[in-house]
């Protein structure tokens, strides 16, 4: 396979999805953000719980929400009284070139007023993008996110080493790979820095995970900690569960770290295969990837997982077959037809 399917947009992006989003800079308007979206076909919302003050973090990872390819336009609900504006969050969704409406709960007279305001606004948004049909595009213009959650000792030994391969042939089309869970790679930074496109990019690999550790340490989390779960599905130390883990990025170089703290967010710079440096809890992790660019997710769960996100597919990959059995309506690929000699890597 050479090619996707997609929407291109104003920026010569292009989506796997036509999405109307509905983003807030704060908590107090997310029911009416809900209503909105849940009145216009297409639309989906992506609040946030931080409150109203001014947290770049949370504002760059809704910047990078409104300017993923798989959205079509934005609408920014606000209260009004909010630290982080409306403005602040359009200022960086609008060089993509795609529709962003801004819309302010006071200064309307109320949340319902407001919620039939932002309906109309969505519904002209919805008729402009109407028209976009999906097209053939060279995998060059997609990125994939690679993650993985609730896994098992078949993690490593299957789903994992399958979607590296995967990873890799896109790279090698000229596509893009983000693979995060930095908390993910204890005890491998030598493993990945020798596989850093250079010096620098070595160096803020081992960076990364020194931070990573650092942090744990200071909140009394111990580095080496593997959930129940890990544990009974048969992973033994930390040490073992990273080294698979890291075996879904695959095997091309690595290009460097993408950062999504308060120092600032990173997209990829061209592409190849990138680390992204994020927690390593499921959600937030898929989130932070999601907002750098990836507009499709590759989630690799042994003893499974329902993880998904709202604007980009996510594809459950599981090595274990009983997982696979139990849970057919959340799992998309078997990769367990590696462990019983049914099927191959590259199969």
């Amino acid at each position: 396979m050479t090619e996707f399917y997609g929407y291109e947009r104003p920026d010569g992006s292009v989506g796997v999805r036509n999405h109307l989003l509905v983003l807030t800079p704060m908590d107090c308007s997310i029911e009416p953000a809900r209503k909105i979206a849940a009145r216009v076909e297409g639309a989906v919302a992506i609040t946030q719980h931080h409150g109203c003050g001014l947290d770049w973090m949370v504002a760059n990872t809704l910047i990078g929400a409104g300017r993923n390819p798989n959205v079509a336009g934005v609408l920014l609900l606000g209260l009004g009284c909010e630290t982080l504006t409306c403005e602040a969050l359009a200022e960086g969704i609008e060089p993509t070139g795609k529709p962003v409406e801004t819309l302010v709960i006071q200064e309307e007279g109320g949340s319902v007023r407001a919620t039939e305001k932002g309906v109309r606004a969505l519904q002209r948004m919805a008729k402009g993008v109407s028209g976009l049909r999906r097209e053939p595009f060279p995998l060059s213009k997609l990125t994939l996110a690679v993650e993985c959650g609730g896994s098992d000792a078949t993690s490593g030994l299957a789903a994992n080493p399958a979607v590296g391969v995967a990873a890799d042939m896109l790279v090698d089309e000229g596509g893009t790979v983000i693979f995060g869970e930095t908390q993910e790679m204890t005890g491998t930074q030598e493993v990945l820095a020798r596989r850093a496109v250079d010096g620098g990019a070595a160096e803020a690999i081992r960076a990364m995970i020194a931070r990573q550790e650092l942090r744990m340490r200071a909140a009394g989390i111990d580095s080496r900690f593997m959930s129940k779960g890990n544990i009974e599905g048969g992973l033994t130390t930390i040490e073992e569960k990273s080294l698979g883990a890291i075996r879904k990025g695959g095997t091309r170089p690595i290009q460097g770290v993408l950062n999504t703290g308060r120092g600032g967010f990173d997209y990829p710079g061209r592409p190849g295969l990138w680390l992204q440096d994020g927690t390593g809890s499921d959600v937030p992790s898929v989130t932070g990837m999601v907002a750098a660019g990836a507009q499709v997710v590759a989630f690799t769960t042994g003893r499974g997982s329902t993880t998904g996100h709202a604007i980009a597919p996510v594809l459950k990959v599981t090595g274990n077959p009983g997982t696979y059995s139990k849970m057919e309506d959340n799992m998309d690929v078997n990769a367990g037809v590696i462990l019983d000699g049914s099927g191959t890597l590259h199969s």
